[in-house]
């Protein structure tokens, strides 16, 4: 909660005459689809449909699997993916049509080595069908000895290209529908003891993007944006999908996405990387950190002492936590410089203040022997009120700015005072639980005449006993207090410890007060009537 809270609350400060986060519609800023977490892994039942959507259009009528050819996928592999499902999972719409596919390459080799030399490979595939033929071939070639992991990081990832992978891998059509919609899943599907199976992780993070001119990038920014291309603003609205813009940076979602098949011999990773107008994730920086990752004397040495594929899984993973960690600077940066410039700004408006007060109560000594000193103050003064009365409203907008502030470290307190009482409330319940037994031992267990014939105790002295600790303990609770309406402010420590006596006596005082008054009244009439 916290973590999507603040980011949310902080889209409302104002800074600099514009909205931090801008909620007004901005064109300019990227949105991500809003995660349908039904169709995000193959455990669901119907994939893609819309159960008000006619049956007839979304019923298979049975597994029916056409030719093998790779461009009939999904079908030629999975058979109740319909066409209406297809196209309602946007996998083959959103596909690039205009660019160039690139696809970066990375290998492991047995003894747990980056090879660079395939790490500079990049392979093209354009919309041309022998470009298509090409690749296909190239996936199709047996794979060489030695080879631990094929890594292979596509950018503007082609319809041809999406078909020959997940055709040659059998790569279940749900991790491209939750890629390309941003939907976070992770699952694990044909396991085989022995032989291997297929993982997928597709997660969505938040990332810091600087914006240009405002200073060099660091290792995990995912670039840079030009912040005059902007839209004009039209209409309000909260969208948590969209970017959150800040003084110099930009704090937005990107995507890892990433298939791998885990094989005993050889395996292989697919990461995806979404089309988008600014520059998130590339799948070349993404290649370049993962193969930095062999110079790593501490990574080397796990991929050395182990064969399992999934550290080089792992390593990427860690880029997210990366970009993670910069967004939360980032952020404590800005919450911290929002603090310390609201207080700073209600110094310089009560200078201000002072200032213009000190014009409207200084006058001017050349105006003393003029005729038209006193309408000339009366104007002065006026002029100074109404500037005062603008500073004032001034000074309540930077307390409405600092309230929104206050509100946001509340809210994320507030959350941890929820957890914390949904425990404590637990811990209630088991308490009410067993209250009523601890209460029935407790009477059961008492040595007296009533409950144990061979008691010599009774119920009597059990209460003068308890009544006497009780009169007692709350004696001396109150006297510790040190204040209490039982004695005035300021009492010696010996005016409390008596505070029964000189409670009792005030007490009495007031009603002996209240009721000697009407009878006094009453003889006076009585008197006068005589």
């Amino acid at each position: 909660m916290a973590d999507q809270s603040i980011p949310l609350a902080l889209t409302n400060l104002f800074a600099g005459g514009k909205l931090l986060g801008s909620t007004q519609a901005d064109t300019s800023k990227p949105r991500t689809p809003v995660p349908r977490y039904r169709h995000a892994a193959p455990s669901a039942p119907w994939p893609w449909m819309d159960f008000d959507v006619d049956k007839s259009a979304v019923e298979p009528g049975g597994l029916v699997f056409p030719s093998d050819h790779w461009s009939n996928y999904p079908q030629n592999l999975f058979g109740n993916w319909t066409r209406d499902q297809v196209l309602r999972s946007k996998m083959l719409t959103s596909c690039s049509s205009s660019q160039s596919c690139l696809i970066y390459k990375m290998e492991v080799r047995d003894d747990g080595h980056f090879d660079k030399i395939a790490g500079e490979k990049t392979t093209t595939v354009t919309a041309d069908k022998d470009s298509s033929q090409a690749f296909w071939k190239e996936l199709q070639q047996p794979r060489p000895e030695g080879i631990r992991i094929r890594a292979f990081f596509v950018d503007n990832l082609s319809l041809d290209v999406l078909k020959m992978l997940g055709t040659s891998f059998n790569v279940e059509p749900f991790f491209f529908t939750s890629s390309m919609n941003w939907i976070p899943s992770r699952y694990q599907e044909d396991a085989k003891a022995g032989v291997g199976d297929h993982i997928t992780v597709t997660l969505p993070f938040i990332c810091a993007m600087r914006k240009s001119g405002t200073g060099p990038e660091s290792i995990s920014s995912v670039g840079a944006v030009d912040p005059l291309q902007k839209v004009t603003p039209e209409a309000p609205e909260i969208n948590t999908q969209t970017s959150l813009e800040l003084t110099h940076e930009i704090l937005l979602q990107d995507l890892l996405a990433i298939h791998m098949v885990r094989r005993k011999d050889s395996s292989t990773i697919i990461s995806y990387h979404p089309i988008s107008q600014f520059q998130k994730t590339s799948a070349k920086r993404l290649q370049s950190l993962v193969q930095r990752t062999g110079d790593s004397v501490y990574w080397s040495k796990l991929f050395s002492s182990s064969k399992d594929p999934t550290f080089v899984f792992l390593a990427i993973l860690w880029y997210a936590l990366y970009a993670w960690d910069e967004a939360f600077e980032v952020l404590y940066q800005h919450i911290k410089k929002l603090e310390s410039r609201l207080l700073h700004y209600q110094q310089l408006l009560q200078d201000f203040y002072k200032s213009v007060d000190f014009v409207k109560k200084t006058p001017n000594p050349a105006m003393h022997d003029d005729e038209g000193k006193d309408n000339s103050a009366a104007l002065l003064e006026r002029e100074a009120d109404n500037l005062l009365s603008e500073i004032s409203r001034l000074e309540g907008q930077r307390v409405m700015q600092s309230g929104r502030l206050q509100n946001v470290m509340n809210l994320a307190f507030a959350t941890v005072n929820i957890e914390d009482s949904r425990a404590m409330k637990r811990v209630s319940y088991l308490t009410m639980v067993f209250l009523p037994a601890s209460l029935m031992a407790s009477i059961f267990g008492m040595n007296v005449k009533e409950i144990n014939s061979g008691a010599y105790e009774t119920l009597g002295h059990y209460a003068e006993a308890t009544i006497t600790l009780t009169v007692l303990t709350t004696w001396l609770v109150v006297a510790m207090q040190t204040e209490s309406s039982f004695w005035p402010k300021g009492s010696p420590w010996w005016h409390r410890l008596a505070w029964p006596i000189f409670f009792a006596a005030t007490r009495i005082k007031e009603w002996y007060s209240r009721h000697r008054r009407p009878s006094k009244t009453h003889k006076r009439r009585g008197t006068g009537f005589m």
